[in-house]
């Protein structure tokens, strides 16, 4: 699906317990294995959701998740990893988007300068045929 990989956007719908679909907007990247990934915080509402559901849906949107009316949604299944595991991902991120990683990491030490800062962790989507 080179499609996905050459969006800068995603739009990552996860779904709680009772099925309410949940949408947000996320990076996403190619890890060449067939795979793709993005990172978030560990605390993240898509990790715990996540965690309770592994199926997700994938279309290209805009920066605020809103998708064309001609976008294809594509079913995935989503895996958690964290440590070492998710060192690939963060790389594959970094190598696309560059200085804005940059900047969003450095925005999110202000964010949490009276807290603790969560850890980031990375998803790994496996698409569904």
């Amino acid at each position: 699906m080179s499609e996905l990989a050459d969006e800068k956007y995603i739009r990552l719908t996860t779904f709680t317990k009772d099925g309410r679909p949940k949408p947000a907007p996320v990076w996403i990247a190619d890890l060449g294995d067939g795979t793709f990934g993005f990172t978030t915080e560990e605390d993240s509402w898509k990790v715990k959701r996540i965690r309770n559901t592994p199926a997700v849906e994938l279309a290209a949107s805009d920066a605020r998740g809103n998708v064309a009316d001609d976008a294809v949604t594509i079913s995935a299944i989503a895996e958690i990893r964290s440590g070492a595991e998710a060192e690939p991902v963060a790389a594959a991120i970094k190598a696309k988007y560059g200085w804005q990683v940059t900047l969003i990491k450095t925005i999110g030490v202000f964010r949490h300068l009276f807290r603790s800062t969560p850890e980031s962790v990375a998803v790994v989507l496996t698409l569904e045929d």
